[in-house]
């Protein structure tokens, strides 16, 4: 049997608890006995306001979530990366993928970002262990790890995947405590999370900003991470109140059939900024391709650094609605963001893209002072709560919004105050998944009311979020045992 020794006071033993009845009854031959094992974990995030505007250098405001992911490592002479998901199965993929090591060198280098990208991502069974795999490969680029012998890595999920609250971030992270501990590379939790984004950034091929892997690798109990994203700058924590609480309710909605994605959507942020630049005659320093760096004195190149006054008074009425993505690059040449790529064919929305990370970093930032000066009033949580309102809107009005989330978010605006319910907004990148709840504590009848009625209206099954727990990095790492 399997134990767990050296827990630390304070660390949550119940996904222990799971990870433990898991490896004792189904995955008993996964690990040999004659080795201990090392166990790191890293919990999903609940993106209580900022969202989408992280890439354009927002504030945002983000809460470590009671639910994690373990990733559990054990050495073997086999020169294999072999890795098990106890989750595969929700996503349609392949339980066990294997890669031996020489796979992740090109002659004596490793893998550049390109290859690794199309040996990790061409099968859709096994591409969920890039998320895994490419943590080994980013870290053999960026701190020259070198592997001598194979690893085993299983990887026990229970943050609920596809609902909008970084399964894939807790993903990453937790593996990247895992190797970061087992080979001594004293990374800081800051860089774990930057190396992290980089696994999904330029392996997995998704443009996500880095608010969901700070969030998992520097988040403290109970408390709102403050990230300004300039690219990553950590502005402590924001304890909740003893009589606030942050809910979670999944939508069920995977994803909208109508609407704009989150691509496309932070294209059109990046559009839109470069048309202010050009407005206000910044010269362009270097073009790489169709990506830009452009002398900005006065924003750092941060859409969020423009005033919501400054942005109605001078620029709202010259940013076009949309544009074609041809007839951007022929005027325009290219954006600053090196993630996404400009599709000649396609229309982009433009306005209002740009228009979202002006506003939210303001409201962002309001909602934090609020926040830190909280007195027992209403009137503050009602203040925060319509904060959330204005923010949710804005997502709709980007075309990330979804009927589901709309409805959720409207149940508690009915709901209202006399609930013990103040405000609600979608998360993360919208088009579906997670609402969050602001409300005050003993609420539990109520958000299960609401939950219960939205089941019944719609059909879909909800999922709902509580509680919090340490991002990954203050949690540390365990050891398990066979005796």
């Amino acid at each position: 049997m399997w134990h767990y020794h050296h827990h630390q006071p304070g660390q949550p033993a119940t996904d222990i608890e799971r990870l433990l009845t898991h490896l004792n009854t189904q995955a008993t031959d996964f690990f040999a006995p004659d080795r201990s094992l090392l166990v790191a974990r890293a919990p999903g995030r609940l993106d209580l306001m900022g969202g989408i505007a992280d890439y354009s250098g927002s504030l945002v405001l983000e809460m470590p979530l009671a639910v994690a992911t373990l990733a559990v490592i054990q050495p073997t002479n086999d020169p294999t990366i072999t890795v098990c998901s106890t989750a595969a199965s929700e996503i349609s993929g392949q339980s066990i993928v294997s890669m031996p090591l020489n796979n992740l060198q090109a002659t004596d280098q490793p893998l550049s970002y390109d290859e690794a990208r199309r040996l990790l991502t061409s099968d859709s069974a096994t591409s969920w262990a890039a998320y895994v795999i490419g943590v080994v490969v980013i870290l053999q680029r960026e701190r020259q790890l070198s592997l001598t012998s194979g690893l085993r890595i299983m990887i026990h999920c229970e943050v609920p995947i596809g609902k909008g609250v970084s399964s894939s971030a807790a993903l990453e992270v937790a593996v990247m405590q895992a190797l970061n501990a087992y080979y001594q590379l004293q990374l800081s939790g800051r860089e774990m999370a930057i190396l992290c984004q980089k696994v999904e950034n330029l392996i997995v091929g998704a443009p996500c900003g880095v608010m969901d892997q700070m969030t998992s690798a520097c988040g403290e109990d109970n408390s709102l991470l403050a990230l300004l994203c300039q690219p990553a700058e950590l502005q402590g924590s924001v304890p909740l109140p003893a009589d606030v609480e942050i809910w979670g309710i999944d939508s069920g909605v995977r994803h909208a059939v109508v609407g704009a994605d989150y691509g496309s959507v932070r294209v059109g942020a990046f559009m839109g900024y470069r048309m202010i630049a050009d407005l206000r005659g910044y010269a362009i320093t270097s073009h790489a391709d169709t990506t830009l760096v452009i002398d900005d004195p006065d924003w750092q190149g941060y859409l969020a650094n423009i005033t919501p006054s400054l942005w109605e008074s001078r620029y709202r009425d010259q940013i076009p609605l949309t544009i074609q993505g041809a007839d951007f690059l022929a005027r325009y040449g290219g954006t600053t963001d090196s993630i996404t790529r400009i599709d000649p064919d396609r229309i982009y929305a433009v306005r209002q893209p740009t228009a979202h990370p002006i506003y939210e970093h303001h409201r962002v930032r309001l909602f934090r002072a609020l926040l830190q000066d909280m007195s027992d009033s209403d009137e503050q949580l009602s203040l925060l709560g319509e904060l959330m309102y204005q923010s949710h809107i804005s997502y709709s009005a980007c075309g990330l919004g979804s009927a589901g989330t709309d409805r959720l978010v409207e149940l508690v605006r009915e709901a209202g105050t006399a609930a013990r319910l103040y405000g609600a907004k979608i998360t993360g990148g919208g088009s579906g998944g997670t609402v969050a709840i602001l409300a005050r504590t003993h609420a539990e009848a109520q958000i299960q009311a609401l939950a219960t009625r939205y089941e019944h209206e719609t059909g879909l099954k909800t999922t709902i979020l509580r509680g919090s727990s340490p991002g990954a990095y203050a949690w540390g790492t365990g050891e398990l045992r066979y005796s």
